[in-house]
């Protein structure tokens, strides 16, 4: 490569908005193979991952760079996020008609979500900090991060845990619930939230707009139950 396409390529490459762009070519290249041909194994998320952490090694873009590019996206997560509140709306009249049923199995879930990972870590004799670390996987980020550092965890890690939840529901969920027959819009809808936050959101938006509205709402109680709960149950039983 020449001095001059050396130079203009650096240029695009370290450019403010090229993690931006990337980020959303990725994930559209992605969303199209998955609804072409509808394979689980090319989840977007997933396969956006792959394709982002590609070509940043490819072009030798360090984690800080492209945080620091993809800042006007993350921007769009907080409306993104207020946005989940409009298929909620829309079937307002149905969760009052179902609102007991959604209690009891958000509870119900929620507890064994959080049960089975404190039962499995302790029958693996997995030490207290990654336990901590994995307890709060069920919930979004921001929230797993907040609430590992809490009750100590990494925060880090619990992200990490919290992107593999995600996408292991979005892409094996769905399949799973319909073997086990369950097909009922609301239930698939509660349980892709429950397990998955909001990959599991984005996934159950795809398969309707009632689906996706149940499981922004399990994915919103989810997150504030754990906040609120989890620190003080792991505060009794330490």
């Amino acid at each position: 490569m020449t001095p001059h396409w050396q130079a203009a390529w650096q240029a695009i490459v370290h450019h403010p908005l090229f993690g931006f762009a990337i980020t959303l070519g990725a994930y559209q290249l992605a969303l199209a193979a998955y609804e072409k041909t509808r394979w689980m194994l090319l989840q977007p998320v997933l396969v956006s991952v792959l394709i982002l952490v590609g070509v940043l090694l490819i072009c030798g873009i360090d984690y800080d760079e492209y945080r620091r590019s993809t800042t006007l996206l993350s921007l769009f997560l907080g409306p993104a996020t207020v946005a989940l509140a409009v298929p909620l709306y829309l079937n307002l009249r149905r969760i009052r008609q179902l609102l007991w049923p959604i209690l009891l199995s958000l509870t119900a879930g929620g507890l064994l979500a959080t049960a089975s990972v404190a039962a499995l870590a302790w029958s693996l004799g997995i030490e207290r900090t990654l336990a901590m670390t994995l307890l709060p996987k069920s919930v979004t980020s921001p929230i797993a991060m907040l609430v590992a550092e809490q009750i100590g965890g990494v925060a880090p890690l619990a992200a990490v845990f919290v992107l593999i939840t995600g996408m292991l529901g979005a892409i094996l969920g769905p399949e799973c619930l319909r073997r086990l027959g369950v097909v009922h819009p609301a239930a698939q809808g509660l349980a892709l939230g429950l397990s998955a936050h909001a990959v599991g959101t984005a996934r159950a938006l795809q398969e309707g707009e009632e689906c996706g509205a149940f499981a922004a709402m399990a994915m919103s109680l989810m997150g504030v139950a754990t906040a609120v709960l989890l620190p003080l149950a792991v505060a009794l039983v330490a």
